[in-house]
């Protein structure tokens, strides 16, 4: 090598963590979400470097995660994040689990020590790949700069692809440290939008269905597709009834629609119930029949065909026979297989005009008994759940993003809401609580910081408040509300609703109330820089959210409810 070149090779010289910055930028990453630590300092000192990508400091890594949760599913693209360590990961893994559940895409990444010293077992060193492993697609650690491009653009390839989800890379500190001249590289164009097969077949079967006799079933997948106004097309043609997922992530079907009907129940007998009206299912997007508490007995009852769409080819006849299951990316072949489904359905159009009708009136009827509950709960001495819930959508209108990780008063929320954008609510799908107050703020980020409201139980709640700092810190428009009724509230409602159950036959119940001493939110709020307000009466719900977010600042309202 001449002189000249040597030296053009040490300027074009950069650190790993340089290296990888390049690549986020190129990758178009906003964000970076995480808690920093010793491992992760070559890649703070380097961020000094790139203001372009702003690091987004979460107190803790499960608050950090779950920020990238959140974002991710508002922006439709994945989120990055950098946690500490093999005990930092261990703190994130709760909301990682929420996140593999959920199918969001995320590159997740973690300092790992200098390997120059693992043999000498080193404080923080651990097998980060094993720890992650439950959690993500693959893991790989970082063995040599020059890997980065590849290893870390495959990464973002693959938390997209079909079924997306977080994927893991493991950054020695010393690889963050070493100089290298690799080229960055440059992003890929992936066109994933394919085509599902036997689309005819799939038409002239669910046309064959009776009138009035055949459900679909709404996945989440139709959210992450953009696929909602196909779904409503689908749903209008046969005039079929729409129900949302047993334990969703998201609503991805408009709430104003006649049509839908909300969501399934969490048990395998009380969607059978349901399904038991209906000779098909047509499900739109996987895994939509998720189930808690074990019952005896199919979720799909004898006698129910099931037909499926999906992009995720290891969920089509999972779980569940199917007279036709097809693979491919929901949007174009929802596209496609409208006209087909119009042609071959025609001959029963008046038939599905007339379900269309009916349904409009059934659902009328059905917000009216259901606002008559919550009125009857006005008098009461704490405000009912269904009324808070009422209030507070009332107050959050059609168009604000909701979060929801209030248990108690979840499906009341999904009862009451009315709204044309089938993007507007996402629910906790994983089941490990903290997720819902980090990832409300990664959803106003993922949407350039619009106002986000965060229903959020007081159980719930104490998992990450943490992120109450957070949304301070960055100026968000994040109202939080704590529905607070002083216990583990559906724990106690499953206990009771087991007649063999001591705790039903006596009232008692250990290790599920949180009082001596109760816990104030609003001394907890103010000392991470939220203003603060509690309530108890139902008339005070609604101007306390509209005030809240027109302050257009993060603020907490908590609501004393009933048991």
């Amino acid at each position: 090598m001449t002189a000249s070149l040597a030296a053009t090779s040490t300027l074009n010289a950069r650190s790993g963590a340089d290296i990888l910055l390049e690549i986020l930028a190129t990758e178009k990453v906003e964000y970076i979400f995480g808690n920093p630590g010793t491992t992760e300092l070559p890649l703070m000192d380097s961020l000094l470097r790139k203001p372009d990508i702003r690091y987004i400091l979460a107190l803790q890594e499960a608050s950090a995660v779950a920020m990238a949760d959140g974002y991710a599913q508002s922006s439709g693209r994945p989120g990055f994040l950098n946690l500490h360590t093999a005990g930092g990961l261990g703190h994130g893994m709760g909301n990682l689990l929420n996140a593999h559940v959920s199918q969001t895409p995320l590159v997740v990444t973690a300092g790992q020590q200098d390997l120059r010293h693992a043999v000498t077992d080193p404080l923080l060193f651990g097998d980060l790949l094993k720890i992650a492993e439950p959690a993500v697609k693959w893991g790989k650690e970082v063995a040599s700069v020059d890997q980065l491009p590849t290893l870390v653009r495959r990464a973002f390839h693959d938390a997209d692809a079909a079924p997306s989800g977080p994927v893991f890379l493991s950054l020695p500190m010393d690889i963050m440290e070493e100089m290298s001249t690799v080229g960055s590289g440059a992003p890929s164009r992936i066109n994933r939008a394919s085509t599902a097969g036997g689309l005819s077949e799939l038409a002239h079967a669910l046309s064959a269905i009776a009138p009035g006799r055949l459900a679909l079933i709404a996945g989440d997948e139709i959210h992450a597709s953009k696929a909602a106004s196909e779904a409503v097309a689908v749903a209008e043609i046969l005039g079929a009834p729409v129900y949302g997922s047993s334990w969703p992530s998201r609503v991805p079907f408009p709430t104003a629609h006649p049509l839908w009907r909300g969501n399934l129940p969490t048990t395998a007998r009380g969607i059978a119930k349901i399904l038991s009206d209906y000779d098909a299912i047509f499900a739109i997007g996987g895994k939509s029949l998720i189930t808690i508490l074990y019952t005896e007995g199919s979720a799909v009852p004898e006698g129910c065909a099931v037909y499926q769409l999906s992009s995720d080819v290891t969920d089509l006849g999972r779980t569940y026979p199917t007279l036709f299951s097809s693979c491919g990316a929901l949007k174009p072949s929802l596209a496609a297989l409208l006209p087909l489904l119009s042609a071959a359905s025609a001959a029963n159009a008046l038939h599905y005009v007339a379900l269309g009708s009916a349904a409009r009136a059934r659902r009328q009827e059905e917000r009216r008994a259901l606002h008559a509950r919550a009125d009857a709960g006005f008098d009461a001495e704490r405000i009912p759940p269904v009324l808070a819930a009422r209030e507070a959508v009332r107050a959050i209108g059609p168009h604000t993003p909701i979060v929801d990780e209030a248990i108690a008063t979840s499906v009341f929320v999904r009862s009451f809401l009315e709204s044309d954008d089938p993007a507007q609510y996402s629910f906790l799908r994983g089941g490990a609580l903290g997720w819902g107050m980090p990832a409300a703020i990664g959803c106003s980020l993922g949407l350039k910081r619009e106002p986000v409201v965060c229903l959020v139980g007081d159980g719930a709640a104490l998992y990450s408040p943490q992120a109450l700092w957070t949304a301070a810190h960055e100026k968000l428009p994040v109202t939080f509300v704590v529905m607070n009724n002083c216990e583990y509230n559906v724990l106690k409602n499953f206990m009771r609703g087991q007649e063999n159950y001591t705790a039903a036959q006596t009232g008692r119940f250990i290790a599920m109330d949180l009082v001596n001493p109760t816990i104030d939110y609003q001394a907890l709020a103010t000392s991470m820089g939220v203003p603060a307000r509690r309530l108890t009466r139902a008339r005070d719900i609604a101007p306390a959210i509209e005030a809240g977010l027109a302050s257009g600042h993060a603020n907490l309202i908590e609501i004393m409810i009933g048991r």
